[in-house]
């Protein structure tokens, strides 16, 4: 399975969750996956959400982890294959004001904190991205970031602000960074996700913010406030680094400018003519 997993260039995130998945079914029926079946498979997964009470994101990786293990490695299609895809439960995704957004990089700790939430917001970085920048991926002459091999595997440019320019210079200064640009506490190390978690954390409570944010709320409201401005869903994509636009849908749903032009029917004036048919 590890050699599989290897040849599809899954992530090493990806190959730990796969793995787990099977080493929870073994465990379950203390038994190696290859002689259970539908039925155990089944009866697994229903454990997970009757009794474990897992979330549906745990379930879904765990039944893309033993169909992969099934499918691809043992090549038994037929265990996997009348157990239904756990159905996705889509939620619209919590956005900030602008106003809310300015007061949060001022809440920030301290300069390194700030720069890190500024160019999160900016550029529209999943917290992963802006922990393992390089201070190469920063392109002053074309005002673009770089991110290197983000979800998916995949390389893309992102927006680089002025002002998150101004506080990277500003910030440059103090610290004076060799390769990454928020090192950790080791500077041959990027900073770890969990500082930059904590860093937004401290920000949020300091400025006030009640809703229920996170890190990823900042990239969220990078994509909903560039819509407002008028930004075609298409670049709004490229920039997220989206595979399709049908996951870039979900921010017209946030857009509170649109919704805001829409006038319900209820206020709707009747004209004479329609007074006369009704």
């Amino acid at each position: 399975m590890q050699g599989d997993m290897v040849l599809r260039n899954f992530s090493p995130n990806t190959q730990e969750l796969y793995h787990r998945a099977a080493r929870d079914l073994e465990q379950y029926f203390n038994k190696p996956p290859h002689l259970l079946g539908e039925s155990d498979v089944k009866s697994f997964l229903l454990s997970i959400v009757q009794t474990k009470k897992l979330s549906q994101s745990t379930l879904r990786i765990t039944y893309a982890g033993l169909r992969f293990l099934y499918e691809t490695t043992l090549k038994k299609r037929w265990v996997m294959e009348k157990i239904p895809y756990p159905k996705t439960v889509r939620k619209l995704p919590i956005v900030l004001e602008r106003n809310e957004v300015e007061s949060l990089l001022t809440s920030a700790a301290g300069l390194k904190q700030r720069a890190m939430l500024m160019v999160t917001y900016s550029a529209g970085l999943r917290i992963s991205e802006i922990a393992h920048l390089k201070i190469t991926d920063i392109d002053s002459n074309r005002m673009l970031i770089r991110v290197e091999q983000g979800k998916g595997k995949k390389d893309r440019y992102t927006l680089l602000s002025e002002r998150a320019l101004e506080a990277l210079r500003e910030y440059y200064k103090k610290y004076l960074p060799k390769h990454w640009l928020f090192p950790g506490g080791n500077p041959e190390q990027p900073v770890s996700i969990a500082t930059v978690r904590a860093a937004f954390k401290r920000a949020k409570r300091k400025a006030g913010i009640t809703k229920p944010a996170t890190c990823h709320t900042l990239r969220h409201s990078f994509a909903t406030h560039l819509l407002e401005s008028g930004v075609d869903l298409h670049h709004i994509q490229l920039l997220l680094g989206h595979a399709s636009t049908k996951t870039t849908t979900v921010y017209l749903h946030v857009n509170k400018k649109n919704l805001s032009e829409i006038m319900s029917p209820l206020d709707l004036d009747l004209s004479p003519q329609s007074k006369k048919t009704a």
